[in-house]
Order: C-alpha cells, then structure tokens, then sequence
C-alpha cells in the first residue's frame, strides 16, 4: 500500500465512523446540509474580517458535511430528490458566502481590483452549476470540465490557510469560465447529435409510411 493511498484508507475510516455516528443519533441528513452553510457563513465572517488562515480551517469543518450528508441519506433510507435538490441550493448559498466575505474584506481595504475579480469568481461558479443543470434538461449528462466545486473549494482553503487568496481567485476566475465554456461546446455538441438522430428518425417512420 502506498503512503497516500494508506492515508485515504485511513481519512475513509473516520468519515464511515462519523457516518455510522450520524445514523445513530437519526439527524435528518438536510439538517447537516444546514449545518454546513451556517460553518459557510462563519467562515465567510471570518473572510471579511481577514482571519484567512482561520477561515481555511473552517471551511474544512464545513467540508465534511458536504461529505457525510449524503452517505446518512443513504445508510438511513433518507434519499430523497428533494434532498439532492436542497444539497445543491445550499451549497449555492454556501460558495456565494465566502465570496461575498471575500468582497466585504477586499472593499474594507480599498482593493477596487479585487472586488471586481472576486464577482467575476463568484459569476464564474455560479454559471458552472448552472450550465450543467440547464444543459441536463437538453441532454442526459454534462459532468465535463475541469472547475466543479470540489476543486473550487479546496482551492478556496489553499488560498486562505497559505495566504495566497489573490493567486487563487485567478485560478478560479480563469478556469471556472472556461470550464463554462467546455460545457457549452460540449451541449452544443450533443445536442446537435441528438437533433440529427430524431431527424433521421423522423425521415425513416416517414419513409416506412409512403411504403
């Protein structure tokens, strides 16, 4: 076993202990969704006052209810579309937090510039969900792209717990448009496929009815 590879074994024993844990004391699995804006927005405070590196310690904790939540749901029977439809708003809500303590931290030190790059990050993130879940309403999957929230959040902590949040933000700006844009083309692309397919359909009932 690798060094890594013992260290996930070991981070995934102490993630099932605390799901075991959950399920026990029966905490319904959205009330832990709820749990992790409210870590969100005490993070985001914590952002604005520019405790980063506190804050990256938060956002850890606010983490590991996005992790368990939905395993609770699972090993209690509580999967719900309901439920996966709370998850995604909230986490919404939770990513816009950090940015705007991130927008209240830049604008109380007069960094015009950072403001503006901050809301293009938020736009950014935003659209990343959103293109994904307009896209699946034309074609079944578009799970492509690099930037999806994980990756933003663990950029997120990277920023704050190593002071280096101004790098980040144009990571994410940069990155998150273009996975934007990769799941655009991608839409495009299968939805074009899609429109041919029913057409040549269309033309072969058509033709089976002449004959």
């Amino acid at each position: 076993m690798t060094f890594t590879g013992g260290i996930g074994r070991f981070c995934g024993a102490i993630i099932d202990r605390i799901v075991r844990w959950l399920a026990l004391s029966r905490i319904h699995p959205n009330v832990l969704t709820f749990l992790g804006l409210v870590i969100n927005i005490w993070a985001a405070w914590l952002l604005a006052k520019g405790s980063f590196r506190w804050a990256g310690l938060v956002v850890i904790g606010a983490g590991l209810f996005d992790m368990v939540d939905g395993r609770v749901a699972r090993a209690t029977s509580q999967v719900t579309r309901f439920g996966g439809f709370f998850d995604s708003v909230i986490d919404r809500y939770s990513d816009l937090a950090l940015y705007m303590g991130l927008l209240v931290y830049y604008a109380s030190i007069n960094r015009f510039f950072y403001i503006v790059l901050t809301a293009v990050v938020m736009t950014g993130s935003v659209m990343v969900s959103y293109t994904r879940a307009r896209a699946e309403n034309t074609i079944p999957k578009c799970k492509v792209g690099f930037l999806e929230r994980p990756e933003r959040i663990v950029l997120i902590i990277i920023g704050a717990l190593f002071l280096r949040m101004a790098a980040v933000l144009w990571v994410i700006a940069v990155l998150s448009n273009l996975t934007v844009a990769h799941r655009m083309s991608y839409t495009f692309h299968e939805a074009n496929l899609a429109d041919e397919a029913q057409l040549r359909a269309a033309s072969q009932t058509e033709s089976s009815a002449v004959s």
